[in-house]
């Protein structure tokens, strides 16, 4: 597989045995809430330029207590990187599950797609 793309949406194909990768945008969220998982920025609002986290500018978190609100019955929260992993803390104490897991940018390419996905399944356990 190819690097240089974001292997968000290969992962959680893999994860969830379904080619969300293939499907429209729209209708991949639909089929992720089906297997259990959800998708939810940490970050409400910054200001960047370009994609990278190391240029991310004046970051405001999201409201926390509305995923709560959202999501009563979330136990676990897998964070995409050690950028969002540092709202890990604030979840754990919180009471949830938290995973830092690797990051699927194309900008962490240290890792294999298999090497990655290996971390990521911690998340059906």
């Amino acid at each position: 597989m190819n690097q240089n793309i974001n292997l968000l949406w290969p992962i959680l194909s893999a994860l969830t045995g379904e080619p969300l990768a293939d499907l429209p945008y729209e209708e991949r969220l639909p089929r992720l809430l089906a297997h259990g998982f959800g998708l939810w920025d940490v970050l409400g609002a910054c200001e960047r330029e370009g994609s990278l986290d190391s240029a991310i500018r004046k970051p405001a978190a999201n409201d926390f207590a509305r995923l709560r609100e959202l999501c009563p019955l979330l136990e676990t929260v897998g964070f995409n990187g050690q950028t969002s992993g540092k709202f890990a803390p604030q979840f754990a104490a919180e009471g949830y599950r938290t995973l830092v897991l690797p990051s699927t940018s194309p900008a962490h390419a240290s890792m294999t797609l298999a090497q990655k996905l290996a971390q990521w399944k911690m998340l059906l356990s």
